[in-house]
């Protein structure tokens, strides 16, 4: 059995080869054959996964502020910009970790307020707003 920290290290390794390096081959490695996806815009299994981040562009930013994990669970709140959206997405990953694989997924997403789209006056995602982060 893996610890929560190992569990940690190993979502974070897999998320940036994935979403960040493009490293397709790599990535296959971390996820397994028996991956089940519980998000709704994504397809079933690793392959689901896989087929949608070859389908957004390239620009695709994956960075995380907070990791927490027990037991067999990791959730981590990251952004994902450059999305091809226009807007990023700020997201809590639920993972859960089997045999030392990304063995299932939930997630909760949505989309990064501005200043002035906020009602609580604070970003949703480390400091500062999108818009204060890229200046026009």
């Amino acid at each position: 059995m893996t610890t929560p920290e190992e569990n940690k290290a190993l979502v974070l390794k897999a998320f940036d080869t994935l979403f960040n390096k493009r490293d397709y081959d790599t990535a296959w490695d971390f996820w397994s054959p028996h991956y089940i996806q519980h998000s709704a815009h994504i397809k079933p299994g690793r392959e689901g996964l896989f087929d949608l981040i070859r389908a957004v562009p390239p620009t695709l930013k994956y960075e995380h502020q907070l990791i927490v994990a027990e037991d067999d669970y990791v959730i981590v709140h990251g952004r994902f910009s450059g999305n091809g959206r226009g807007v990023a997405w700020v997201a809590a990953d639920v993972v859960r970790i089997e045999g030392g694989k990304l063995a299932e997924h939930w997630d909760v997403l949505q989309d990064e307020a501005t200043r002035a789209e906020s009602q609580s006056g604070n970003p949703m995602f480390g400091g500062f707003f999108p818009e204060e982060l890229n200046p026009a």
